[in-house]
């Protein structure tokens, strides 16, 4: 790896293109090196993934309207369009529509991949955009589905490159800054585009991007699924608009009046962002995971200690009159983001949007420590929230930061990187209950690591009953043959939903 220093500049110092950050980031997209065997497994994997999330989704109300949303639009001229996921495949939009309604499917109930670091990352939120397009321009370009790994491939590595190294969240900008230059960049790895294209469209698309994160605080709207996917949307209209030869801001990062100077760390500030060497193979896909739990990713590992304590004391955790308090002692950002220092009222509240209680460590410790299990759908329905005893027990649960627990947040030495915690149960006789977990078990270095067998039983769980059982069989046979896919297969690379299931929904009317 090599090591991009990035700062601001003044105009005067006129810093060529080969020193600034969008330049480095498409030398590595137009980098023509080989995937390793390990990576292409893995991009397989997260293609099954993200079609099962967005099997369980499609129902749902920001699903249904993206979906009506993008159907309200032709196949745009120059291709043959893209699916969306839940319709009949023969039935095309134009792509960045195509991509606008996957990502929302996708990120609807927060249950795909992620990766933290310096910032926080769903980079399975690049593969809508990058299929989208694929299947858009598949024959007309002679698209393969080796081309679509790479493009996938890049993606991930430009994002968690990324946030390995630049804090949005610090400056209270939304993640999804890093996904439009990172979808950007994989559609140009995708369509085998030149380094000055490429360029020109991270710059364009960075530049859409950038929003701040009031759409992850206080109460938490439906806003949260579409904004990832609004950037996927943008990226595909800047690769359009760069290869049509327009440009873009530039320097878009380092400039006097670019990102760095006043949405990130100002003038004076300064990152040091790691990057492959020209040849040298993109692997970042690897240092991500997926979720076992519908929920924001810090929850996955003490969702997994909730129910391994639900088990050890069952007669004592689901009486809340005999619990004091529960303490978790954990990382910076679940305290904050997702924890009691959050100073959040909505965390605590019954009525709360489902994307707020999602984003509530205490409600979430507090179900699964009372049912020993989590269901994307049952343990956030209204009634499950308002159980009198889970009430209870929900208000006597807080967060504390702890900085060893910040420290391997923060770390990038992926056998120390935790995103766990201690809890401490005081029982109202005195007691103490006390256990930790570091990693979730479906991590790389967790109790029970998800592999191919995982990632396909969560598909069928999550397809069954939106999905017919032959739907479900070809797609997992498609998806597992991904790299060697002919251009007339990539539209195959789609779920359609089973009769009856999208039938009689409310389809929201608006300007299209």
């Amino acid at each position: 790896m090599q090591t991009h220093h990035l700062r601001t500049h003044r105009s005067d110092e006129d810093l060529p293109r080969e020193g600034q950050l969008a330049w480095q980031l498409a030398e590595l997209a137009a980098d023509p090196v080989e995937l390793d065997a390990d990576v292409v497994d893995m991009v397989v994997n997260r293609v099954i993934d993200n079609a099962a999330v967005a099997a369980a989704s499609l129902t749902r109300r920001p699903v249904v309207s993206a979906r009506s949303q993008a159907f309200a639009h032709p196949v745009s001229i120059g291709g043959e369009g893209a699916t969306v996921f839940g319709a009949d495949p023969a039935r095309r939009t134009s792509p960045e529509w195509a991509a606008w309604a996957n990502g929302v499917a996708v990120r609807e109930l927060d249950y795909h991949d992620t990766f933290l670091a310096a910032e926080y990352s769903h980079p399975g939120d690049n593969i809508p955009p990058i299929v989208a397009v694929a299947q858009h321009l598949a024959a007309a370009r002679g698209l393969t589905g080796r081309d679509v790994v790479r493009g996938i491939a890049t993606g991930y590595e430009i994002q968690i490159d990324l946030a390995k190294a630049i804090s949005l969240h610090k400056h209270k900008i939304d993640h999804v800054a890093h996904l439009g230059p990172s979808a950007a960049a994989g559609i140009g790895t995708l369509l085998g585009l030149d380094r000055e294209t490429i360029f020109q469209a991270i710059g364009q698309a960075l530049h859409t991007t950038t929003a701040t994160r009031q759409s992850r605080k206080g109460e938490i709207s439906s806003w949260k699924a579409h904004a990832p996917a609004f950037a996927g949307k943008m990226a595909i209209e800047a690769v359009d608009r760069a290869m049509r030869g327009e440009t873009s801001p530039v320097p878009i990062y380092e400039g006097e009046d670019g990102v760095i100077a006043w949405l990130l760390d100002g003038p004076d500030g300064s990152y040091e962002v790691p990057l492959p060497e020209r040849g040298e193979a993109k692997r970042a896909i690897l240092d991500s995971y997926t979720k076992e739990h519908s929920a924001e990713y810090q929850a996955q590992a003490w969702i997994d200690l909730a129910r391994r304590l639900h088990e050890a004391y069952p007669l004592i955790l689901d009486d809340p009159e005999r619990i004091e308090s529960i303490v978790l002692h954990t990382s910076h950002h679940t305290h904050y983001v997702i924890g009691s220092g959050a100073n959040d009222p909505q965390k605590y509240d019954p009525d709360a949007s489902r994307e707020t209680l999602d984003h509530s460590i205490p409600y979430i410790f507090a179900v699964a420590l009372q049912d020993g299990a989590w269901h994307h759908e049952h343990s956030y329905s209204p009634e499950r929230a308002h159980r009198p005893e889970t009430v209870a027990l929900w208000r006597k649960i807080s967060t504390v930061e702890d900085a060893e627990w910040t420290r391997r947040y923060h770390s990038l030495d992926i056998a120390e990187k935790a995103f766990g915690g201690r809890v401490v149960i005081t029982l109202a006789d005195g007691g103490e209950i006390v256990d930790e977990i570091a990693v979730a078990d479906a991590h790389p270095l967790g109790a029970r690591p998800f592999a191919r067998e995982q990632y396909v039983q969560k598909f069928r769980l999550l397809a069954d009953g939106v999905l017919e059982a032959d739907e479900i069989e070809r797609f997992l046979e498609l998806a597992q043959r991904l790299p060697e896919l002919a251009p007339d297969e990539l539209g195959g690379l789609t779920i359609t939903a089973g009769p009856g299931v999208l039938a009689g929904l409310a389809i929201p009317t608006g300007l299209f």
